[in-house]
């Protein structure tokens, strides 16, 4: 088993995780976000996988891309584990809907 933990293999988790976001939020309203608890801790979730893995790729790798919204992944991300109970639902439902699609773009172009 090839257990090489690479920016390959950090970029491989990101898109799995966008594209699992992607699937289960396409025709997703905001009212349907905001009455399924499940479902926020799902995304959030996924949305902070896709910040760790970020942080996890080499800082070389992040200095050459800087086009990416690295800060703007993490802040989400502290914003979401430090901050559970008040988190704003709409800001993550705009991240899901808008940014999201975004990012795969960037990630499957690296």
């Amino acid at each position: 088993m090839d257990n090489i933990k690479d920016n390959n293999y950090f970029i491989a988790k990101i898109l799995e995780d966008i594209r699992f976001i992607i699937s289960h939020t396409a025709a997703l309203s905001i009212e349907e976000f905001t009455a399924d608890e499940v479902l926020q801790d799902s995304m959030m979730f996924r949305l902070v996988q896709i910040s760790e893995n970020s942080g996890r790729l080499a800082p070389e790798f992040r200095e050459k891309h800087s086009s990416v919204p690295w800060g703007d992944i993490a802040g989400l991300r502290n914003r979401i584990v430090h901050d559970y109970g008040n988190v704003n639902l709409q800001i993550v439902f705009d991240t899901l809907k808008n940014d999201i699609p975004d990012l795969k773009d960037i990630f499957e172009s690296l």
